[in-house]
């Protein structure tokens, strides 16, 4: 079933253009891009389905191609859409970080963290490396691990904070059990990656723990 099946009051295009986008429920917005259904599944129920399946709004944003090719009945056409509105969505945030200062507006960081990290099923650690003005020069991940541990080594981030000339970073990594809080380990190295880079004159500026419930922030738990 398509959208046209619905009432015209209950038609989540009509209902945007009259009371604005923010009157849309997730499911809604989503089912706008799809815009059709499935066999014995409407457009809505399958909109709703795949918030569902990858977690909210932050899974779907950080799901690959990939991730959505495994999603039954998904065809290539309403797959590359999907694909290419959270490559839209990532790329803004990426514009947004680079033309003004990235700590100007953490929620803005820990959005841009949560669709490059969100969906992992690994664990991963990541660097943006910043600017003198804390704007980012570019995000790179530079370890992967396993689901529960990762292997950092602060020569590598120090070396590549050289090699982009890096006035600062904000280290970033993700938790795929879901639980956004820092272990002993998450404080240990936080504070020897501190002193590797202060060595060459680069500051951390915070860590973030991407989780799938939010972002944990070391410098709001006032842990730098």
């Amino acid at each position: 079933m398509s959208l046209t099946h619905l009432p015209p009051d209950a038609r989540p295009r009509e209902k945007l253009l009259a009371r604005g986008p923010a009157a849309l429920a997730d499911a809604e917005l989503l089912a706008l891009l799809l815009r059709t259904g499935l066999k014995g599944m409407p457009v809505l129920q399958l909109a709703q389905s795949l918030l569902d399946r990858f977690g909210g709004w932050a899974g779907l944003l950080a799901a690959s191609v990939q991730d959505l090719g495994k999603v039954k009945g998904l065809g290539p056409a309403k797959r590359a859409e999907i694909a290419a509105v959270l490559e839209i969505a990532r790329r803004s945030l990426n514009q947004q970080l680079a033309d003004k200062p990235a700590m100007n507006d953490v929620d803005t960081v820990k959005t841009y963290l949560r669709l490059h990290l969100g969906g992992l099923g690994q664990e991963v650690f990541a660097v943006l490396f910043l600017d003198a003005q804390l704007r980012l020069i570019a995000m790179e991940t530079l370890f992967h691990g396993t689901l529960t541990a990762t292997t950092v080594h602060p020569r590598e981030v120090v070396k590549r904070a050289l090699a982009l000339g890096a006035a600062a970073v904000v280290l970033a990594h993700n938790h795929p059990s879901g639980v956004a809080e820092p272990s002993r380990a998450d404080e240990s190295l936080t504070r020897h990656l501190a002193q590797a880079l202060a060595l060459v004159d680069v500051r951390v500026v915070d860590h973030f723990i991407v989780g799938a419930g939010g972002v944990m922030s070391f410098a709001e738990r006032g842990l730098l």
